[in-house]
């Protein structure tokens, strides 16, 4: 088992592998960080030369040509730190919009499996602050320390150049600020996990309550879902405390080192001047300029390791969802234009949790054009079939087979192609009428999709909304009743032509009104096409070639509609429990 530090390291590899995709832009910044480096160590040179050479012989003449040189290389330094912040942030964003697209890119392939146990919010943090938080490795951390570093270097190097005594003065500090340094990184790491742990429970928290909201006002529970949220915003303003702790001790000390740095100078040059005669007030300016230079980048330093270990705290969580291997096995190679629709379930056995069949050896089959019914009580597997068909999930045991190929041959897009699904829970963009029907599809056009709907006649229904085709509907489709929705999503299933449909409870929860419109669509969209209806509504299947009865993951009846109430069992009980009022 790997440890942290190696672990983080090999964070690191892969963020600075995509950093450097675009070589020219990082050989660019590297060069400006060395330019930066050599000007600010030749700063202090030139002003106790100032002193020892110019003022104090009182060479006017020279000095106002040194400082014009100061001047200089203080503009020089200024349009430099301008190109670094820039071409750094650049390479930065470069990073973030790879690693969005490349996770957004492995998101869409995983199975629903895996949306089903992970929260929504969770995902938010993933694919929105902790990419962003990504950004620092390059912006606050890996490019400016390495600069820091450098420039650490060249003023010791300078400090030497100008008296070789007063450096290692300065330099006795060091070993102990590099003690301090790695202490605080190792207590600061530990903070920055717990505080990207509780910003994804916080975002989660908030995204789900805004989702239930109604839930939330329709049972009065607002004063205790408050009291929840007091309860989560509390853990994460811990978190964030805990790393503010360690900052708050570790500047402090920090600067008390400076300073005890800067007392030693001045006590040395005193005796010197006393004593040895062989420090000049040019080299002690020179020094007082020195250790703030030094120390800060030091200090910088700490901050900026604790900046790119929250970086590499926040690429750890995005490469672990990126490295999840919970995607289909898209093997099939098998990419038909179009399928005639034969359908076959063969003794298939399916399981969500590991021991606990919800399947159990079903079999059956449909022909090309015919319309299967599948009917039974809440939980008896009936939504679960159509899941396999589209193949959301993978089966334990048997096989599915469209057309006499078994559906794990097909190419997976290929296969969902030829498959439309009409759902009960219908989902809307927040976009316009026309887009939620071609989900953006640029092969079918507003004309493809004015006539589909003329075909289904709902056409009037949509042209009656402020805009038509382009009206803008809300986030979910909340400004349209569920019979309107229900109507957009068997427009949207009927554009894209598919071989195979699929109604799971299309009916069971509109108006009489809509319920017209929707069995109307339903008999004009299934025409000539192969077709699974679930169904809770025994009065919109009773014309369809099959019916199957499942009960507890079985199929326990089969036949037509007439068949199954002549046989005095489950389906002809549950007729009777839905029509006795009529009878």
């Amino acid at each position: 088992m790997k440890n942290e530090s190696n672990f983080n390291l090999n964070e690191f590899k892969r963020l600075i592998t995509i950093g450097t995709q675009k070589k020219s832009i990082f050989i660019a910044v590297t060069i400006v960080a060395i330019l930066m480096a050599i000007l600010s160590s030749i700063r202090p040179i030139l002003v106790g030369d100032a002193i020892d050479s110019y003022i104090k012989p009182k060479n006017y003449e020279l000095l106002f040509q040194l400082i014009l040189i100061l001047l200089g290389i203080l503009l020089v330094e200024v349009i430099l730190n301008y190109f670094f912040i820039l071409l750094s942030n650049i390479i930065a964003q470069n990073v973030i919009e790879k690693l969005r697209v490349d996770l957004f890119n492995k998101i869409v392939e995983y199975k629903l499996g895996f949306f089903d146990r992970t929260p929504n919010g969770t995902l938010v943090t993933r694919s929105v602050s902790d990419i962003e938080t990504v950004s620092q490795v390059f912006t606050d951390g890996i490019l400016v320390i390495l600069g820091d570093m450098l420039k650490i270097i060249l003023i010791i190097i300078a400090m030497f150049w100008v008296n070789w005594k007063m450096a290692l003065v300065v330099i006795v500090i060091l070993p102990i600020l590099i003690f301090i340094t790695k202490y605080f990184q190792k207590k600061i790491k530990k903070t920055f996990s717990a505080e990207r742990t509780q910003t994804a429970r916080f975002n989660s928290f908030v995204q789900e309550r805004l989702s239930g909201m109604k839930i939330i006002q329709l049972f009065g529970r607002e004063d205790n879902e408050y009291e929840k949220f007091k309860e989560v915003n509390l853990d994460l303003r811990k978190a964030y405390i805990a790393t503010i702790f360690y900052f708050s001790i570790l500047f402090p000390i920090v600067n008390v080192m400076s300073s005890i740095a800067l007392g030693l100078i001045i006590i040395l040059a005193g005796y010197s001047t006393l004593e040895n005669h062989d420090i000049s007030a040019g080299h002690v300016i020179s020094f007082i300029m020195f250790i703030p230079m030094l120390i800060r980048p030091i200090r910088q330093i700490a901050e900026r390791f604790n900046n790119l270990q929250r970086g590499l705290v926040s690429a750890e969580r995005v490469f672990k969802m990126m490295d999840l291997n919970d995607t289909f096995e898209n093997k099939g190679t098998y990419r038909p234009e179009k399928v005639q629709g034969n359908i076959e379930f063969k003794d298939v056995v399916f399981e969500y949790v590991p021991g606990e069949e919800v399947l159990k050896g079903i079999s059956f089959s449909a022909k090309q054009g015919e319309t299967i019914a599948i009917v039974g009580a809440t939980g008896a597997g009936k939504s679960t079939i159509i899941n396999l068909l589209s193949r959301f999930y993978d089966i334990k045991s048997g096989s599915i087979s469209i057309d006499g190929t078994d559906i794990r041959d097909y190419d997976l897009k290929n296969l969902r192609k030829h498959i439309a699904v009409v759902l009960q829970d219908v989902f809307l963009f927040n976009d316009t009428i026309l887009n939620n029907i071609t989900l953006n599809d640029r092969s079918i056009t507003r004309d493809d999709v004015v006539n589909a709907a003329k075909e289904i006649e709902i056409d009037k229904f949509i042209a009656a909304l402020p805009n038509g085709y382009d009206y803008e509907v809300a986030e979910r489709g909340n400004t349209l009743s569920v019979g309107q929705r229900q109507l957009i999503s068997f427009l949207r299933a009927y554009v894209n032509k598919p071989d195979i449909l699929v109604l799971d409870e299309a009916t069971s929860s509109i108006d009489t009104a809509s319920e017209t419109l929707i069995q109307y669509a339903t008999d004009k969209i299934t025409e000539q096409r192969t077709s699974i209806i679930i169904a809770h509504r025994l009065a919109t299947i009773q014309k369809s070639d099959m019916i199957l009865v499942m009960d507890q993951g079985q199929i326990v009846e089969r036949g037509t509609h007439q068949e199954l109430l002549d046989q005095m069992g489950y389906y002809h009980q549950l007729y009777n429990a839905q029509f006795k009022e009529l009878e």
